[in-house]
């Protein structure tokens, strides 16, 4: 039997009134709450990331391919729809690669590579765009036109629309649907099947459109929900002058976030044409995904802090023990126990009391988040946040990871303070009462 363990259990299972079984429940209760606040943050900010990803790229795409002229505007080069890689781009399962970084190397054969994408190509479909003005009786409001066609994957817009249905597209005529945002209907008091005229400027001519409200919906992206309606694709062709076979360029999206920079790459060296361009959204709307990677440093400083407190709590825990435990020490060291040995009895025993403290903070931090997943107590300003509740995404990885690094880092601490062992006569101790 390992004797420091087994004295270290005797040790944890005596003196339930002494003063420091009212330190070790102060470390416990420390430790306990550090965890909670690392899993609740950890949880709340990986939601945040995640939620508000999955909006931009839902109504975005993840990647857009252009024309090679346009730059990070909303101005439309027009480029042709009949393309090799449209519609059939999402037929990719997989691509296989090796290299590092943004370096990647593509090819078919499996002997050549080490790496390959963890999905593949989900879904391509067209897009134009047109910058307009908004005239009604009382209110004037720019606007962008966002034409789509019926490749066009309603899957995650549905789940928004609060009022009306999604655009229909005649086979002989243009649609004069829109699909306008709750924040523009309540600007410009426009409701369900409302009628507008919208100005827009080609060649210094002034042209006028009439649409009629087909539905009202609302992502919560306020910066975007205020600039953008969905109409046909082919009131833009129109527009713009340009034929029905003519686009503003092709929004892909992909099934697994993490393959974006492979995909980003390969689409640009293995499947377009010169004269085409694919980015990603990130490039394009730089200032949210900016904000959000901001997040990260949130969530280091809060685990940071959360650490200092628990290893600052176990320090002191840890040198109370040793002083109250003075006689046993010195009585172990006349019996020809190391310093070393005794050393590692306190730190057993701190072990104890972080793994206690880690399991209720498990226990609490697992709870609120599931509350709060399942009731969506904690409510926030759509406005601010683009979501209208503090969202939690629970990652078993991270929270085991917190776990560990959590217990391995506060004990690695702990080393330094139990040197005071070393400091303690053997005879001195002995006769301390």
């Amino acid at each position: 039997m390992n004797l420091e363990f087994f004295l270290a259990k005797k040790v944890a299972s005596s003196g339930s009134k002494s003063f420091s079984r009212i330190i070790i429940r102060i470390a416990i209760v420390a430790i306990a709450l550090s965890m909670t606040v690392m899993i609740c943050a950890t949880a709340l900010i990986h939601g945040f990331k995640k939620d508000i990803s999955t909006k931009i790229f839902g109504f975005w795409g993840h990647i857009h391919i252009n024309d090679i002229n346009v730059n990070n505007t909303f101005e439309s080069i027009p480029i042709e729809m009949d393309q090799d890689f449209y519609p059939n781009l999402d037929s990719i399962q997989e691509v296989r690669y090796s290299g590092q970084a943004m370096q990647y190397n593509f090819t078919k054969n499996q002997l050549s590579t080490d790496k390959e994408t963890k999905g593949g190509i989900d879904h391509v479909q067209v897009f134009a765009l047109k910058e307009g003005i908004i005239k009604t009786k009382k209110h004037i409001e720019g606007i962008i036109l966002k034409g789509i066609w019926d490749d066009f994957n309603w899957k995650f817009l549905n789940q928004y629309i609060q009022e009306g249905e999604k655009i229909n597209f005649p086979d002989t005529t243009m649609s004069k649907d829109i699909l306008i945002s709750r924040t523009t209907a309540n600007r410009l008091e426009l409701k369900l099947n409302d009628q507008f005229i919208i100005h827009f400027v080609k060649d210094n001519q002034q042209l006028k459109r009439r649409f009629k409200i087909s539905g009202i919906y609302k992502t919560g992206l306020e910066e975007y929900d205020k600039r953008f309606a969905l109409v046909d694709i082919r009131q833009i062709q129109k527009l713009q002058g340009w034929t029905t076979k003519e686009v503003s360029g092709f929004e892909v999206f992909i099934e697994n976030l993490d393959d974006l920079d492979v995909y980003h790459s390969y689409i640009n060296e293995e499947v377009l044409p010169t004269k085409l361009y694919a980015e990603t959204i990130r490039y394009k709307f730089p200032g949210i995904f900016e904000w959000l990677e901001l997040q990260n440093i949130n969530e280091v400083v809060i685990i940071a802090l959360m650490l200092i407190v628990s290893i600052i709590n176990m320090i002191t825990a840890l040198m109370i023990l040793i002083l109250e435990r003075t006689n046993m020490i010195g009585t172990l060291k006349a019996l020809g126990q190391s310093n070393w040995g005794i050393r590692k009895i306190f730190i057993y025993y701190a072990a104890y009391i972080v793994i206690l403290g880690l399991f209720w903070g498990n226990l609490f931090g697992l709870l609120i988040c599931t509350i709060q997943k399942k009731f969506s107590i904690i409510k926030l300003k759509e406005e601010d946040y683009y979501l209208s509740v503090a969202p939690i995404d629970i990652d078993l990885w991270t929270i085991l990871l917190l776990n560990v690094g959590t217990l391995c880092i506060t004990l690695i601490f702990l080393i330094i303070p139990s040197y005071l062992v070393t400091r303690i006569s053997p005879l001195k101790a002995i006769r301390f009462k």
